[in-house]
């Protein structure tokens, strides 16, 4: 069996940055327990499947398509960067003539067009909410030490917590901070966090102006340390920051070691818009 499949830098313009992930685009229908093996053989944070929901599917005419997400551990409700390389795989290699993609995936419905040199995706707004400190001051401790954290709230729908770091830290703090995510595991004892973001305030001087806010975000209990570029982390922090800065339209940038810069867009359907450019690294064929 051959299943064409193509690694994809999410969220940069250039190769070996951004956030990679591996794409399949599936003819035929998969035995279930392949997806998994082939996610954990990619051994990236994520490997997506496009598949044809209708015998008569063509990947470069229809408009509609099937699309999930698994780590190398298990299968993820949503995954914005991965999102993006699916339809990176579609627009530009199968030069699918659609302006809009739609993908049914465990998130609903999911939209990706193009804007320019940019793949814009429609995503859910997630809702954040104050967190008290001492459910989860150890899992904080584990994650940022000693630092002074001004903001803690979590996100019910997505088991997020998001940390923000006082506004007198610079964003080179948050990039050289060392984490051990491997320690989030012991220490997040309530079982509701699956996810940890770090976020800073953005500098309006100096010479990385122009970024609204910085973040970087773990996910162990999924098998991914940390995850360098993150959409759907992204669907939180749009609806933190734009409360916090009263914007609806903000430039976000992931501090990981690989870097990634995200375009937000808040909607009025209390959806987001973010939109991130692609880079096609690897184009072959999974032989089994």
């Amino acid at each position: 069996m051959q299943i064409p499949i193509f690694t994809v830098d999410a969220f940069t313009n250039r190769p070996f940055s951004g956030n990679p992930a591996a794409v399949c685009l599936l003819e035929n229908d998969l035995d279930e327990d392949l997806h998994q093996k082939i996610a954990t053989e990619m051994n990236l944070s994520e490997t997506a499947f496009i598949r044809k929901l209708h015998p008569g599917d063509d990947f470069t005419k229809s408009s509609c398509f099937g699309l999930r997400w698994f780590t190398p551990a298990n299968e993820v409700p949503l995954c914005g960067h991965a999102t993006l390389a699916s339809a990176a795989v579609l627009f530009h290699i199968q030069k699918n003539t659609s302006s809009v993609l739609t993908f049914v995936t465990l998130s609903g419905e999911l939209k990706a067009r193009q804007v320019e040199d940019h793949i814009v995706l429609d995503l859910p707004l997630y809702l954040t909410y104050p967190q008290v400190l001492q459910e989860v001051e150890e899992l904080i401790k584990a994650a940022v030490g000693d630092l002074i954290v001004q903001d803690l709230r979590y996100s019910p729908d997505t088991k997020k917590l998001l940390v923000r770091l006082s506004d007198a830290y610079e964003r080179s703090l948050l990039e050289e901070l060392q984490v051990n995510a491997q320690r989030f595991l012991s220490a997040e004892k309530t079982g509701k966090v699956k996810g940890l973001i770090l976020t800073l305030k953005g500098n309006s001087s100096g010479k990385h102006k122009g970024h609204d806010f910085y973040s970087r975000y773990f996910a162990p209990w999924y098998g991914v340390l940390e995850d360098p570029v993150t959409g759907s982390a992204h669907a939180v922090l749009s609806s933190y920051w734009s409360e916090q800065l009263g914007k609806k339209e903000m430039l976000a940038f992931q501090c990981s070691r690989r870097g990634g810069e995200l375009k937000i867009s808040l909607r009025n359907d209390g959806r987001v818009d973010i939109a991130g450019q692609i880079a096609i690294v690897l184009k072959g064929n999974l032989t089994f």
